[in-house]
């Protein structure tokens, strides 16, 4: 009788022993793949760790306040395009055909100057803000264009007028250079509020 008590203790001892050993392994299995779904989950986190510029040009302020609203709701880098020669409310003169704005938007090869540098080399995603000149994009954003390489980044137009549509400013951008992602941008009036552009981006 005391052999097979013994062997029967034994026995008992082993499948414990057997049990324990899978539960343990069991264990580091589910900490090893929750290790690996947590790195997972980091790593797309910081995938879509996106930098973003709000980069504007404003003649009179009004683009210049809607770019920082942008600014305020995403976080991001506010830049702005300095022309090297500041335009005045006689440049900007509509119904004087002389006017430097009007002699700049009739010149298909017109270039403004820019002041200041501007480093676009780190940024995924720029929303690109300008006023409605005679119906299309001002000739110093094509300035700022030929000299920053932004082929592959997302670039977000987003512009300000009274009345005139974004969509001629589109397309000269887009025809202009189609190596850039161009999203849908936006036109805003002059009294555009942050609620709306906080509404606009998130959607």
């Amino acid at each position: 009788m005391s052999k097979k008590i013994i062997t029967l203790i034994v026995g008992i001892v082993i499948v414990v022993c057997c049990v324990g050993c899978s539960n343990n392994n069991s264990n580091k299995t589910n900490t090893t793949e929750n290790q690996n779904n947590n790195e997972t989950q980091e790593e797309n986190i910081n995938n879509n760790d996106k930098k973003i510029a709000v980069i504007y040009f404003s003649a009179t302020g009004t683009t210049k306040k809607v770019a920082e609203y942008i600014q305020n709701t995403t976080n991001s880098d506010l830049i702005e395009i300095i022309p090297k020669e500041k335009y005045t409310d006689s440049d900007l003169n509509y119904e004087n055909n002389n006017s430097r704005a009007n002699k700049e938007q009739n010149d298909s090869k017109a270039r403004p100057e820019i002041k200041n540098t501007i480093n676009t080399d780190n940024y995924d995603i720029i929303y690109l803000g300008y006023p409605i000149w005679w119906g299309d994009v001002p000739k110093i954003i094509l300035t700022f264009l030929d000299n920053h390489n932004l082929n592959g980044k997302t670039v977000i137009p987003f512009c300000t007028s009274g009345s005139s549509p974004i969509s001629n400013s589109l397309n000269t951008l887009k025809n202009y250079n189609s190596d850039i992602n161009w999203l849908d941008g936006k036109r805003f009036s002059s009294n555009t509020t942050q609620d709306e552009i906080s509404s606009w981006i998130k959607n």
